[in-house]
């Protein structure tokens, strides 16, 4: 239960979240951020702290250099490169699930250079023509706030404005925010 908030802007990407930790009807402030930095990627996740864990110290995530190209390369670059590496990282790490022969991981948004992608617990790989992402129970509130205002607000101000709805109107979002760019 949270909000996980991703904006491309221009040459760069920022991604925000709140810092609930909720189980059933508790709710904590967590110290640890469910935003991170490993190498040249930016994550943000929801799901599961466990998977945050897994991506922010044990992922080794490719060389995003090795993508040279037109965002579809990048959406390629993704499934191709990325999704190996994530899914060796959750096998190893005790996280992946497999149901009725499905594998299932968790949900992240994930940013490097100027891309924006969504990971689902399918771990399919979504590129928004809209230029923002949002994860989480707060998602439907932030994207309503970004779409409402995609055309005069600063990317960085847009994640803020975008979290700050989300935790006016749902129980299960809340403040500190932690925001970052890549």
């Amino acid at each position: 239960m949270t909000c996980i908030v991703g904006v491309r802007g221009s040459g760069e990407v920022w991604i925000g979240a709140d810092s609930a930790g909720v189980c059933d009807t508790l709710i904590t402030s967590r110290a640890d951020p469910k935003v991170c930095r490993v190498g040249s990627y930016l994550f943000g996740f929801t799901d599961s702290f466990r998977m945050g864990d897994l991506l922010r110290f044990d992922l080794a995530p490719p060389n995003p250099s090795a993508y040279r190209g037109r965002p579809s390369d990048a959406h390629g670059f993704m499934v191709r490169e990325f999704v190996p590496a994530l899914r060796a990282c959750f096998d190893a790490g005790g996280f992946s699930r497999v149901d009725r022969g499905r594998e299932e991981g968790g949900t992240f948004l994930v940013g490097f250079g100027e891309h924006l992608f969504g990971v689902y617990s399918d771990l399919q790989i979504e590129r928004s023509r809209e230029g923002y992402v949002a994860v989480g129970s707060g998602a439907a509130v932030a994207l309503g706030a970004l779409h409402a205002t995609r055309r005069q607000v600063a990317p960085r101000r847009r994640v803020v404005q975008a979290l700050e709805a989300a935790a006016a109107h749902n129980t299960w979002v809340a403040p500190p925010f932690v925001l970052r760019h890549t």
